[in-house]
């Protein structure tokens, strides 16, 4: 892909990108873009085809407690195939691929990828669901659902629960299990290091509430 072409899909990308959620605006966006490049030359994936995936795959965002959120792929995947059927300049028999990288990225389908171009966006999009970008992010979803910090019952994830909508259960429900889901060698370093900073924040966690009794 000519440094033009991208240079024109990110300007549309940056202009479609929800303005409302810190945790899917354009900066998450740029983000797995790059982690997506890199590693796409690792495997020497199909930059045509992991670029604008990785640049729309969440252009449909929906808060993560609306009953619309499981449909946010399929309907990011449509509007990346509209705005590839307008641009002149894109191949157009690369756009099926792109949808369906979008469609396989989201992470609570649990998708296992089929697409070499697929393991690359899901890998780039896991890996902000993991480190210390997760933690902001995971916070800042939490606030715009009024979502709690903890659970001052029981501060730490029981996995036999079946349901903990709190900050710190998500590290146990989604951010720990990241690492689970990485398919490529060159995101796994990088989840791994990343995994290693939230068990040391969860150990800090707990250490402050013993500080001032809360357990």
């Amino acid at each position: 892909m000519t440094p033009t072409i991208k240079n024109q899909l990110v300007s549309i990308a940056k202009e479609k990108q929800t303005k409302d959620d810190p945790s899917h605006d354009f900066e998450h966006i740029r983000r797995v873009l790059n982690l997506a490049e890199k590693i796409g030359k690792s495997v020497k994936a199909d930059l045509d085809i992991v670029i604008p995936a990785a640049l729309f795959h969440d252009t449909v965002v929906y808060r993560k407690d609306s009953p619309e959120s499981k449909n946010e792929t399929d309907e990011s995947a449509e509007k990346a195939g509209e705005i590839l059927a307008s641009f002149d300049e894109y191949p157009k028999e690369k756009t099926e691929k792109v949808k369906i990288c979008i469609k396989q990225c989201s992470f609570t389908k649990g998708i296992v990828p089929d697409l070499l171009e697929s393991k690359v966006l899901q890998d780039a999009d896991v890996l902000e669901s993991t480190g210390a970008i997760s933690i902001m992010r995971t916070f800042s979803s939490g606030g715009q659902m009024n979502r709690s910090l903890y659970n001052p019952e029981k501060p730490f994830f029981e996995k036999d629960e079946a349901d903990f909508p709190s900050g710190i259960g998500l590290f146990y429900r989604r951010l720990l299990l990241a690492e689970k889901r990485i398919h490529t060698a060159f995101a796994r370093k990088i989840a791994k290091r990343r995994t290693k900073f939230l068990k040391d924040f969860l150990k800090e966690f707990k250490q402050e509430l013993e500080e001032t009794d809360i357990i």
